[in-house]
């Protein structure tokens, strides 16, 4: 698994070794070992599976409480996956870092706790998996404007978007609980 570091610290795009022939491919999505020598070692305890249509939103989300870090992976399809740092503290607060992940390219991002993350899907349809580390509260869930002026995030997008009534109640970040 190579990692490449991004602009948000403790954000990692990982690259998964792949091993294909003329029967499809094979990779190691998640190895706790590997995990662990890549510098995250963390417990998962859910996985979640959505699908969705070409230029729906997901997102901006994370949990005030109970936090969670989420490891991100498409299956089939392309997302442009954000995340943003929510933490009040850090160098990069409100600051956002976009990525494509495909299940073309196999690509996935680990996005720690503090960070807001949230999806654009590109193509017609998306399955998109990742593992959290921990469980759904929904009393605790919080929602960062997709569309915040001030954060000016390049959605990519090529059509109206199609955003959930939870989503469009989004926050600007400037008025959201933030991580101390």
């Amino acid at each position: 698994m190579k990692k490449v570091t991004t602009s948000l610290p403790g954000v990692l795009l990982l690259e998964p070794r792949v091993f294909g022939d003329d029967r499809g491919f094979f990779l190691e999505s998640y190895n706790q070992r590997t995990f662990e020598e890549l510098g995250i070692a963390e417990d998962f305890v859910q996985d979640n599976h959505s699908f969705s249509e070409k230029n729906v939103i997901r997102g901006l989300h994370y949990q005030i409480h109970q936090p969670q870090g989420k490891l991100v992976r498409v299956i089939t399809g392309e997302i442009l996956d954000v995340a943003l740092d929510v933490r009040r503290g850090s160098p990069t607060f409100g600051k956002w870092e976009s990525f494509k992940l495909s299940g073309e390219n196999k690509h996935m991002l680990w996005v720690p706790r503090g960070f807001a993350h949230g999806f654009r899907v590109v193509s017609q349809t998306a399955h998109v998996l990742y593992k959290t580390t921990d469980f759904y509260a929904p009393e605790h869930e919080r929602t960062v404007a997709w569309n915040d002026p001030a954060l000016n995030i390049d959605w990519q997008l090529d059509g109206e978007p199609i955003v959930s009534a939870k989503d469009q109640r989004g926050l600007p970040l400037q008025r959201a609980e933030k991580f101390d």
